[in-house]
């Protein structure tokens, strides 16, 4: 937990919120009074991007910016009727040897 002044707190508003960013807490202070506290924001799915199907570990690396959530939510359908690929039976093998190490 940090802390700091009103004044330094607006001389150095970005690195107190790269703090806040990674984690930490920072009480802010008037003359040396506590009079607020800013946090991180962990898991509130309104003030960022939609967070389909994120588990609560991805949705607070979402909010320290660790991973960027999905802007939607997968269209399986659509992805599932994209032409497959054609691979000639010798690319397999090859693909097969180099995985074992064979080749």
């Amino acid at each position: 937990m940090r802390t700091a002044n009103i004044g330094t707190l607006k001389n150095q508003l970005s690195a107190y919120l790269r703090f806040v960013r990674n984690g930490e807490e920072v009480i802010v202070c008037d003359r040396n009074v506590p009079v607020a506290r800013i946090l991180p924001l962990v898991g509130d799915a309104s003030l960022t991007s939609i967070k389909v199907g994120l588990t609560e570990v991805e949705t607070r690396l979402a909010s320290t910016r660790k991973i960027r959530p999905p802007k939607e939510e997968m269209d399986w359908e659509a992805f599932w009727a994209l032409p497959r690929p054609t691979v000639s039976d010798e690319a397999v093998r090859e693909a097969i040897e180099w995985a074992k190490g064979d080749g």
